[in-house]
């Protein structure tokens, strides 16, 4: 279950063809969605579970969360800088001064998304000499 952080109110789970009508690939997954007098908000839920990957998120949102994972994925994925994600999330966890469990991208709001950014612009600075392109 997931409760909406717009409204407070117990989100509906829901199929893909709600929330992605365009996209019959995604017809079989599971979000929590709320429409409930404000835009709609949701979150995908882990493969197979009811479990939300994180908050309900609107545009704004999802639109930050992006950004964030942009800026952080690259860290793990493809400079080398991190061994794997969970290393790189226990940085990120210690550079936000976050306990691990409330470190995620996707429970974070648009002022902790938009810190990922500077965060990790700092530490390519500091760390371009290690980076592989």
């Amino acid at each position: 279950m997931a409760t909406c952080s717009y409204c407070n109110n117990k989100a509906k789970l829901v199929k893909g063809d709600k929330v992605y009508p365009h996209r019959k690939d995604l017809y079989h997954l599971s979000f929590y969605y709320c429409d409930n007098g404000h835009e709609p908000a949701y979150v995908g839920c882990h493969k197979g579970t009811d479990k939300a990957l994180g908050r309900l998120a609107d545009s704004k949102l999802r639109k930050a969360k992006s950004m964030a994972h942009s800026y952080f994925d690259p860290l793990w994925r493809e400079h080398g800088l991190f061994q794997t994600r969970s290393s790189a999330y226990k940085w990120l966890s210690e550079a936000m001064d976050l306990p691990p469990n409330k470190t995620h991208i996707g429970i974070f709001d648009i002022d902790q998304c938009e810190k990922v950014r500077a965060l990790v612009n700092e530490y390519l600075e500091e760390n371009e000499h290690l980076i592989k392109w």
